[in-house]
């Protein structure tokens, strides 16, 4: 999540939607990203078809940012229009003493609300809060509602001027990403989608090229909430209905610290959206789709 160290700069955030603050992931052995998940539940994607998109060109690590913009009533689609709703689990190496004074990066209610309204989600976890709430990250982990994609380790940008934030260095890209996995997997996770979000949604060509050889595709959105240190959940709730149209990924924030209206937004977004006639899938779905598979 956002760092609240730069609440002086978070307001920017109101246009991406991230910024953090955090310690670099490396020092440890790390765990390969895989290019796809291990076998899993029938109640999961298996490997054969957890769906990617194609390396880019050179091979650069693919982008996705929405699914196709169809409600689904010209191509005989059954299921009409879809909107994946995608959440940061956001912190960083550096809160671990603000988290043990009380400050809560975690946001149970939220999930909650999620599951209680039958809302499949997707959520872009950093290895650090994995390590802080392993028994949140393992439920989440095997409830078939939601799937965990990855959001780095450390939080630190993997471009220079990204908000602010501290950058990992191109030599240390692909390890960040890597003990994310290997933090998932201590945490009792199981098959962690082969998806990244970048930390801040900044990427450049070089950031594509390091993590090429990870397999994951980089996911983005194409709906900024504004959750991220909002106050006034109906003006988030706007902007998110306002900016949603079919294939829509929509970026949010599973932190109650720093995006303390979410959950609130969440409840007044769902029933209207499907009252507009969409239907909330995960990020695989829409990539499925934008593959052909949808």
């Amino acid at each position: 999540m956002i760092s609240l160290v730069r609440r002086t700069t978070a307001l920017c955030v109101l246009g991406a939607a991230l910024a953090a603050c955090g310690t670099s992931g490396t020092g440890q052995t790390p765990r390969p990203a895989p290019s796809a998940p291990a076998p899993a539940p029938s109640s999961s994607p298996s490997a054969s078809r957890t769906p990617t998109l194609a390396p880019g060109p050179a091979g650069l690590t693919p982008v996705f940012e929405h699914g196709p913009r169809t409600d689904g009533a010209k191509d005989g689609r059954k299921n009409g229009k879809t909107v994946a709703l995608t959440f940061d689990a956001d912190m960083t190496a550096d809160q671990g003493p603000r988290a043990a004074s009380g400050e809560r990066f975690d946001n149970p209610q939220l999930i909650a609300t999620l599951r209680r309204l039958k809302v499949p989600a997707t959520v872009f976890m950093t290895g650090r809060w994995a390590e802080e709430y392993p028994d949140q990250a393992r439920s989440l982990g095997r409830d078939p509602r939601f799937e965990i994609a990855n959001h780095s380790y450390s939080h630190y940008a993997y471009t220079d001027d990204c908000y602010g934030l501290p950058t990992v260095s191109k030599d240390d890209m692909r390890a960040d990403l890597e003990r994310a996995y290997a933090a998932f997997e201590k945490a009792g996770v199981p098959n962690p989608m082969p998806y990244f979000r970048f930390p801040g949604g900044c990427y450049d060509k070089a950031a594509l090229k390091e993590l090429s050889a990870t397999g994951v595709t980089a996911v983005q959105w194409d709906v900024v909430s504004g959750d991220a240190f909002a106050t006034n959940a109906d003006a988030v709730t706007r902007q998110v209905l306002d900016g949603v149209r079919p294939g829509s990924v929509v970026v949010m924030h599973c932190t109650r610290s720093a995006a303390p209206v979410t959950e609130e937004v969440v409840r007044a977004v769902v029933p209207e959206l499907r009252r507009r006639g969409y239907r909330f899938v995960k990020v695989s779905e829409l990539i499925g789709a934008a593959n052909g598979r949808g």
